[in-house]
């Protein structure tokens, strides 16, 4: 890690559309109360095999209510839509506003792991999407990095690859597959850059809201969780201090981080903003509630109980 630990850092934040206005009156609290933090931008992610746009299209709209000027970036897959259906979405995210779009290949219809199938007229692959986005748009494009094998690859040395076709198409900057354990994104950042990869490398973070769903997700998802995390949260839940650890294993992986030199986080929020404010908190960036030397606030305290749990 190369960048100046005196260097400000970035934020930026995963929400989804809502299904119900239940749904929706949540995502506008997650975006209430994370918007404060002045992110780089909030995403919005796309259904599953291009499903849901319209949902994707108003969870932005919803964005844009809560603050007029909210950066935000529309995620935007290779699934679901010809070519040029999946240019107009792109289009229509920079006509609302946007300046990131975040460029996927998609998963299939079964979401996160399931098999992907092109579309008759569509991009077969991210890199052929990217560079048609760099052709045809002004927005700038973030596309997805594994620290660990992605489902689908051939190995790591074939995501590097895959990766390099897809920052030569003209993406800007990485954000990666969240991991739980930090030794696999230096080891990734060691890979990309022998690749001959310049590009800003973000590393995408996964608060734990609830650890046995989250092991679920992990792997489809192709993220190996630690054995001495599952001990850790075994004892915390048999403790009801599950959500303390929660935060403290955020934080202490954020601050981690930040001791090697990393200065952009990309927070997978699942649309539930307490662990990830909680994680900001701790990490300074709160400019209502901002840990400063002794100053003791609710993410500093909860941090500390867990560490002596």
């Amino acid at each position: 890690m190369t960048e100046s630990q005196n260097a400000p850092l970035d934020v930026s934040f995963e929400v989804f559309p809502a299904k119900n206005d239940l749904a929706r009156a949540g995502l506008k609290r997650c975006v209430d109360m994370l918007a404060r933090l002045n992110p780089r931008f909030f995403s919005v992610t796309y259904g599953a095999n291009g499903s849901d746009r319209l949902r994707t299209a108003h969870a932005i709209n919803d964005l844009r209510k809560v603050r007029a000027t909210l950066p935000f970036a529309g995620h935007l897959t290779c699934a679901g839509g010809t070519r040029e259906q999946t240019l107009d979405v792109a289009r229509e995210y920079e006509a609302a506003g946007a300046k990131w779009i975040v460029a996927l290949r998609g998963d299939g219809d079964a979401g996160a792991g399931g098999a992907f199938v092109s579309t008759l007229g569509g991009f077969l692959s991210a890199p052929e999407l990217i560079a048609s986005l760099r052709e045809k748009t002004r927005l700038r494009i973030a596309v997805a990095g594994y620290p660990e094998p992605h489902p689908d690859s051939r190995g790591l040395g074939a995501d590097i690859e895959h990766l390099k076709r897809k920052v030569d198409a003209g993406a800007d900057t990485i954000v990666t597959q969240f991991f739980f354990d930090n030794d696999d994104f230096y080891r990734y950042i060691d890979r990309v850059r022998a690749a001959g990869i310049d590009a800003p490398v973000v590393p995408g973070i996964m608060p734990i809201r609830n650890f046995d769903k989250m092991r679920a997700f992990a792997k489809k998802c192709g993220a190996s969780i630690p054995a001495r995390l599952a001990t850790r949260f075994e004892k915390a839940e048999a403790r009801g201090m599950a959500k303390e650890l929660a935060l403290a294993v955020c934080a202490g992986q954020c601050d981690e981080l930040r001791e090697q030199g990393v200065r952009a986080f990309h927070f997978y929020t699942l649309n539930d903003p307490t662990l990830t404010l909680g994680t900001c908190q701790a990490l300074g960036l709160d400019p209502v509630n901002p840990v400063d030397g002794g100053e003791s606030t609710t993410a500093k305290v909860e941090i500390d109980q867990a560490r002596r749990a």
